[in-house]
């Protein structure tokens, strides 16, 4: 419940989107926030209205209870475990899990995350009006399979990433495995990453977020 007196969270997303991530570490730490969505089949995204919050015209976007502006949802989230320390999002600081949360949070986020806009926009990404979008894409998929093959490896935990808790990571990598039109490759490629999906899946904070983003 909102408590008075007090601006919640604004977060601007759309379903499936990376503002999913945001969403999941909002609901675990039990957080009041007003979602206002921005369609990205109609490229709202772009509009000047959304530019003026946004001048990247990309999502996640988030505005703090006290106005300050934030971007980027690996940002987002780490700050929102600094606010929230009272939450867990992460393990204590000087334990070797929170090294190795950090470490693939990181991986999914800069190794991984920026190819779906390869996967989704190929015809972006070259300066050759004859090139052929569909093998651009073909090889964006490759290149995202062998890295979601190297999380797979380093899985220790079950059903999440690792054995003692669910940490930011396992939010990270539920949400952007979804990504990439890979939902026949996954189950028998990467097992223990579907594992994380589901789990994230059915958390009870968690469950309400997922339905409304994945159904």
């Amino acid at each position: 419940m909102r408590k008075e007196g007090v601006v919640p969270y604004t977060l601007y997303g759309f379903p499936r989107a990376g503002s999913c991530i945001v969403e999941l570490a909002l609901a675990e730490i039990g957080a009041d926030y007003e979602f206002k969505g921005v369609d990205l089949k109609t490229d709202a995204q772009r509009d000047p209205g959304y530019a003026a919050v946004n001048p990247q015209r990309k999502l996640p976007t988030i505005i703090f209870p006290d106005g300050d502006v934030m971007t980027e949802s690996t940002a987002i989230i780490l700050a929102l475990d600094r606010r929230h320390p009272e939450a867990g999002l992460l393990p204590a600081v000087a334990s070797p899990d929170y090294l190795q949360s950090l470490r693939w949070l990181t991986f999914v986020a800069a190794e991984i995350y920026p190819i779906v806009e390869i996967n989704d926009y190929p015809e972006r990404f070259t300066a050759d009006p004859e090139s052929d979008p569909a093998a651009m894409r073909e090889n964006a998929r490759r290149i995202w399979r062998d890295r979601w093959r190297l999380v797979e490896e380093n899985v220790s935990g079950d059903p999440y990433f690792l054995p003692s808790r669910c940490t930011l990571a396992d939010l990270y990598i539920a949400v952007v495995s979804r990504w990439a039109q890979q939902d026949e490759w996954r189950p028998t490629h990467i097992p223990k990453v579907e594992r994380i999906a589901e789990a994230v899946s059915t958390r009870e904070a968690c469950a309400p977020v997922w339905k409304r983003n994945f159904g």
